[in-house]
C-alpha cells in the first residue's frame, strides 16, 4: 500500500513539473500549443498503459499447491466462479464480493446459485464445507 502511494504521489509531482516546463515553454515562445498538448497526452497515455498492467490483470494467487485443480475442471467451475467461492469462503458478503472483483451485486448472485448448482449444496456454508472436502480451496 505504502508503495502505491509513493507511486501516485511521485506521478502526480511528475505532471506537475511537466505542467510548469510547459507553461514556462509556451510562454517564452519556444513551443507551441500543440506539442505542448501532444507531449501531455501521451504522458497521460503512458501513465494508463502502467497503471492497467499493474491493477487489472492480477492472476489468482492459490496460497497452497493441495488446491485439486483438475477436479475444479471437472466440475466446470470458471475463474470468476472460483474467485467468488474464494471470497464467500472468505466470508465475505454478495456486496463485499461485487466491490472487491469490481461486479455487480447480481453478477455475484449469479456466480454463487452457479457454485451452488455445481456443488450441489443448498447454502453457502454448504459449499464451503463441500468445497474443502474436494480440495478445491486451501485448507
Amino acid at each position: 500500500m505504502k508503495r502505491t502511494i509513493l507511486i501516485f504521489g511521485l506521478l502526480v509531482f511528475a505532471l506537475l513539473v511537466l505542467f510548469n516546463i510547459s507553461k514556462r515553454t509556451y510562454l517564452s515562445g519556444t513551443t507551441s500549443i500543440e506539442i505542448i498538448i501532444a507531449i501531455i497526452a501521451v504522458t497521460f497515455f503512458c501513465i494508463g498503459i502502467y497503471i492497467n498492467k499493474k491493477s487489472l490483470h492480477k492472476k489468482i494467487q492459490v496460497k497452497d499447491s493441495s488446491v485439486n485443480h483438475q477436479k475444479i475442471k471437472e466440475l466446470n467451475i470458471s475463474n470468476r466462479e472460483y474467485e467468488v467461492l474464494c471470497e464467500i469462503a472468505n466470508g465475505l458478503s454478495n456486496q463485499e464480493i461485487a466491490t472487491k472483483l469490481f461486479v455487480s451485486e447480481s453478477t455475484v448472485k449469479t456466480h454463487v446459485s452457479n457454485l451452488l448448482v455445481k456443488l450441489n449444496a443448498k447454502r453457502r456454508t454448504h459449499a464451503i464445507q463441500i468445497s474443502k472436502e474436494l480440495q478445491l480451496l486451501p485448507i
